[in-house]
């Protein structure tokens, strides 16, 4: 069955290019499988003109941040605790700041980026959306600032792509629709930590009011 176009209104759409980091991909302590297959469609559609505003993320953690396994004496990798009140899995480090794995990928022209957001900047509360952070001592998801930004900037469509689909972009297409976007999870341009979870994230994905699209049913507004 032919999927239907999905209209990209330059004006109003932005790009969402959620973690591109080497930590993410095969070799890196965090890998999404097959994570570095995207890095040629991906680097493809920033460079498509389809967009005029691109943000790129980059989880960007401190050393000694309270998500990483080895900061918990005791605890292994992948394990969960609580924290604040909420679950926490508890990660291998990754994306330490400074670190070649934290970079964003070398491959993907980031001068087509209109914004670069850094996010887990704070050692202890982690940060999987780029709206907002995860739940923090207070209870509290504090925003990171995204949406008024694209507000500012006239966006009201977002589409999705990036590490990892079962965490960071989901994160991040909830809350954008949470938020009042019109948000677009283009899945082949996805991949999961844990692509067992493929069926959990689709439907979490529904409920939320996020479409979930393939990015070859983009087409550009004429006019």
């Amino acid at each position: 069955m032919t999927q239907p176009s999905v209209t990209v209104d330059p004006d109003k759409a932005a790009l969402l290019v959620v973690d591109m980091q080497p930590d993410f991909m095969p070799g890196g302590p965090l890998a999404a499988p097959e994570g570095d297959a995207l890095v040629r469609p991906v680097s493809e559609l920033m460079a498509s003109g389809l967009f005029r505003h691109i943000v790129a993320t980059q989880d960007w953690h401190p050393a000694d941040h309270v998500s990483f396994a080895s900061q918990q004496p005791g605890r292994k990798p992948f394990e969960s605790i609580e924290l604040y009140g909420q679950p926490q899995v508890l990660w291998p480090d990754h994306c330490v700041q400074g670190t070649p794995g934290a970079a964003l990928h070398p491959d993907l022209d980031w001068r087509h980026a209109t914004l670069i957001l850094r996010k887990a900047t704070d050692p202890g509360v982690d940060s999987y959306s780029a709206f907002r952070s995860n739940h923090g001592p207070d209870g509290s998801r504090p925003p990171t600032g995204l949406t008024g930004y694209l507000r500012d900037h006239g966006v009201t469509q977002v589409f999705l792509c990036g590490l990892a689909r079962d965490y960071c972009v989901k994160w991040s297409a909830e809350d954008g629709a949470a938020e009042g976007f019109d948000c677009h999870f283009l899945w082949d341009l996805t991949r999961a930590v844990d692509p067992a979870a493929d069926e959990s994230v689709r439907a979490d994905l529904s409920t939320a009011g996020v479409s979930l699209i393939e990015s070859r049913q983009l087409t550009a507004k004429n006019g």
